[in-house]
């Protein structure tokens, strides 16, 4: 049984600020099955395991996660696969393995290519401090393998938000990833799975396939998105720092914000993703589209809010103070742990006991 449903977290563990939200909030969750608030391992727990592998996924879910995020494109013989990026580059030995083709981009390469791959390296180059020599050799994850984890726990079985990755590059692929759900049983219980994406043509074709599944409109300021106040982008600014200018950045006006949300209302979504502005900067950190005002015309209109991605308590505080319903988090068992959900074991010992 999928054991997110129902999972709503008690008010009282919430900061103050938050608790009208928090009441709304909990109401749009409860009647589409979601979890509140909702704890979503983005590419699985992939700041203690390379992102979009079997670890990474496997931690998440004994750690607790509500959901398992994924990031999915199509290798050229069809098959649904996990990665994030346009190109393989950055989490793989593609240069060392294909170097006269390095730069393609995930389509160009067939399944069985794709898994001759070393995903896992990278990620101990990275990150020393959080490196595993069980890490080397890592595959890339089907979206088969990443729905037979999420399923393989009797007790801890967490639900699914897939994001149609750059969905122009793959013609019907939302076609593809509804026949790859329901014939896996994946649509028969409401909430399990979440479909998300930033293109609002894909979340269309995502509702005409699988009108029942929540769906959520992915949000961003630039082109192509929310048009900011400011006309320049962050390359034509000449700035270094490319968390403090998007910190700067804010919608054109409210009515710009609004039409936004009404997009996602007519694209069929229950919910928007909008980045956040982290204390500390950083990469993951763009504007602050989940200021309390903005959570609270989301949900007048209907709309829950998960927002990306957050790793860090002091801005937990923040964006649930404002009023969103659910966190993207590289740090599942962090914020597990400041939603008083810990797990009994940690990290670590989680990830030494299934072999890593």
């Amino acid at each position: 049984m999928f054991n997110a449903i129902g999972r709503v977290c008690c008010l009282a563990l919430l900061p103050m600020a938050g608790l009208a939200e928090a009441g709304q909030g909990a109401e749009l969750a409860r009647a589409q099955g979601i979890a509140y608030p909702a704890v979503i391992a983005h590419r699985g727990a992939s700041y203690d395991a390379p992102e979009s592998t079997a670890p990474a996924y496997l931690l998440a879910r004994e750690l607790g996660a509500d959901y398992l995020e994924l990031d999915l494109q199509r290798s050229s013989d069809g098959i649904l696969v996990a990665v994030h990026d346009d190109n393989l580059l950055r989490t793989s030995d593609v240069a060392e393995r294909f170097p006269e083709r390095q730069s393609s981009p995930v389509s160009a390469f067939t399944l069985a290519e794709l898994k001759s791959l070393d995903v896992g390296s990278w990620f101990n180059k990275a990150y020393p401090e959080r490196a595993r020599a069980s890490f080397k050799g890592l595959q890339i994850q089907t979206l088969d393998e990443v729905m037979d984890i999420a399923a393989a726990n009797p007790q801890r079985q967490p639900g699914l938000y897939i994001e149609t990755k750059v969905p122009g590059l793959f013609p019907g692929i939302e076609a593809d990833l509804g026949k790859g759900l329901q014939a896996r049983g994946w649509l028969d219980q409401p909430g399990r799975v979440v479909l998300q994406s930033f293109d609002r043509n894909s979340l269309a074709l995502l509702h005409q396939q699988m009108p029942q599944v929540p769906k959520i409109l992915l949000l961003w300021i630039g082109k192509g998105s929310i048009e900011p106040a400011a006309q320049q982008t962050f390359a034509e600014s000449g700035e270094s720092d490319k968390a403090a200018f998007y910190a700067r950045q804010q919608p054109k006006d409210k009515a710009e914000f609004e039409r936004w949300l009404d997009y996602a209302k007519a694209a069929g979504a229950i919910g928007t993703g909008p980045s956040a502005a982290l204390a500390e900067g950083g990469a993951q950190s763009y504007a602050d589209l989940v200021q309390p005002w903005m959570n609270q015309l989301s949900h007048d209109k209907g709309l829950l809010v998960h927002v990306y991605t957050v790793d860090e308590a002091v801005d937990f505080r923040k964006v649930m103070a404002a009023g969103v319903d659910g966190i993207f988090t590289n740090r599942s068992g962090q914020l597990l742990r400041y939603f008083a959900r810990p797990s009994a074991h940690s990290e670590a010992q989680i990830l030494r006991a299934h072999g890593y």
